[in-house]
């Protein structure tokens, strides 16, 4: 499986608090994120596969509300984490 326990926890631990740190929105921002370069590469394969590419489009909107979040609430964790995962071009 692309997404076990262990990477789901070193997910957390590099861009969260600490490796149990599921709930932050930078800890959520970039699994979602990993979720998705999995997700488009799978469709780039398999173009037609129309329930994924409905799923990659829900976590791309789920994403972009928790970094709509992360800004009004903290700019300067905002700027941090798009930097770190470099999600602006």
């Amino acid at each position: 499986m692309y997404l076990d326990a262990a990477k789901k926890q070193e997910i957390f631990g590099k861009y969260g608090k600490s490796n149990t740190d599921t709930g932050s929105a930078e800890a959520q921002i970039a699994l979602f994120s990993y979720r998705i370069a999995h997700l488009t590469e799978h469709l780039k394969l398999n173009r037609k596969d129309y329930s994924t590419e409905r799923a990659l489009t829900m976590l791309v909107g789920k994403r972009r509300a928790l970094l709509n979040y992360l800004y009004d609430r903290d700019i300067n964790r905002y700027r941090a984490i798009i930097k770190e995962l470099g999600l602006r071009k």
